[in-house]
């Protein structure tokens, strides 16, 4: 026997069919073995045995053609359970697990498109909610807006001031409130 060929599929099922059906063939024998040997116990009787000792005696000795008939059918389905196991576990793995890669990146990348489409309408949101003029109704298409520009010459005009907005920077808050009578 060449123990390489156990490591191919051809050559494993052949051992594992060869080695069942003579499990299957052992089990068959025991059986039979055991079924003669009871009944022939069971019709032999010996000096001094009560009214049950042959039936006794004959379920004694069968009992264990009985086990090795047992164990030679449990033998039999190692031996099938012996080339599934190899062929899921060795032969069909490198199929399986580049499946397996194969829906990972599939999940992967529809994650990324979700998150992609997400982020987009975000920021479709975000644009659409900043270039709107308060006077446009929601959801009608933004107009463009006319660029404002900074003036770093003289910085008090880029805003208006409120209450004396022509007056000089340099007043103090106690000069927009008039004092009162009682004070």
């Amino acid at each position: 026997m060449d123990i390489n060929a156990l490591f191919t599929d051809e050559g494993l099922r052949a051992f594992t069919a060869t080695v069942r059906d003579q499990h299957v063939r052992d089990a068959q024998q025991y059986g039979q073995i055991a079924d003669i040997v009871r009944r022939r116990l069971e019709q032999t009787p010996i000096e001094g045995d009560r009214w049950m000792s042959k039936k006794l005696r004959a379920w004694k000795v069968s009992r264990q053609l009985k086990a090795m008939q047992k164990a030679s059918g449990e033998a039999a389905s190692k031996a099938e359970a012996l080339y599934a196991t190899y062929k899921n576990e060795v032969l069909e793995l490198p199929q399986r697990r580049a499946a397996a890669e194969a829906r990972k990146l599939e999940r992967k990348q529809g994650r990324q498109a979700a998150l992609g489409a997400a982020v987009a309408k975000s920021l479709d949101k975000t644009v659409t909610a900043l270039n709107t003029p308060t006077e446009q109704a929601p959801g009608a298409v933004p107009q463009a807006r006319a660029a404002e520009f900074v003036t770093p010459d003289n910085p008090w005009n880029q805003w208006p001031m409120a209450a004396g907005g022509e007056q000089a920077p340099t007043r103090t808050i106690n000069d927009y409130f008039a004092k009162g009578e009682g004070q």
